[in-house]
């Protein structure tokens, strides 16, 4: 078996993960030690992780960088207080949409009014975090998904409407063909219980 090494600063279970995720899986077997020293990376910050999820939904990860780049850059500092005192127009100029923007503005008054709490999600199951994280405006399965994920780097989430996800399944594993919603679901079940990790590396996959 290809030797897996440590790398710094990744979650507990990763090394665990990959050594699995190798044995059961040939595409991951071939993939994985590509990218050898790099690792799933928290974003510690909640209302960040929430706040860039949001921006990503339902645009590609080049579109999605480069509005948050603009978006990142248009407050001195990101927080709930920060964010919640930009005006409609300034949000828009940096590209994202009506809808969003007004997202991006609500998500703010509720870590600024402390309508989230997140210490309690810290011990909750991941589907319980998810109805909690859906009740706000904006959050659906995706974005929640992405914060279980992202933040509270939970090691068995399988993001099925992520159309990163969808296409390196399809490219990897089916030969570009289009894929069901039960071949993917198949493909994900492979890599339980580290569905988190088998998902980063397709990511990963598609980057250059």
């Amino acid at each position: 078996m290809t030797e897996v090494k440590t790398v710094p600063c990744a979650p507990a279970y990763w090394d665990e993960a990959k050594r699995e995720l190798m044995r059961c899986d040939r595409v991951l077997r071939r993939l994985i030690p590509k990218y050898d020293g790099l690792c799933l990376e928290a974003r510690g910050d909640p209302f960040l992780t929430l706040a860039r999820a949001i921006v990503g939904q339902q645009i590609s990860l080049p579109a999605a960088d480069a509005v948050w780049g603009r978006l990142f850059a248009a407050v001195s500092e990101f927080t709930p207080a920060k964010v919640a005192r930009l005006k409609m127009e300034k949000l828009r100029a940096c590209g994202l949409s009506q809808r969003k923007a007004e997202y991006i503005l609500d998500l703010a008054a509720h870590f600024k009014q402390g309508g989230v709490n997140i210490e309690d999600w810290q011990v909750l199951d991941d589907e319980t975090v998810i109805n909690a994280l859906t009740d706000i405006r904006g959050i659906g399965r995706w974005t929640a998904e992405m914060f279980l994920i992202f933040n509270l780097m939970r090691p068995n989430v399988f993001p099925a409407d992520d159309v990163g996800l969808q296409r390196a399944v399809s490219q990897h594993y089916f030969a570009g063909e289009k894929l069901t919603r039960s071949e993917l679901r198949e493909v994900g079940e492979n890599w339980a219980p580290w569905r988190s990790v088998g998902t980063w590396y397709m990511w990963r996959a598609l980057q250059p």
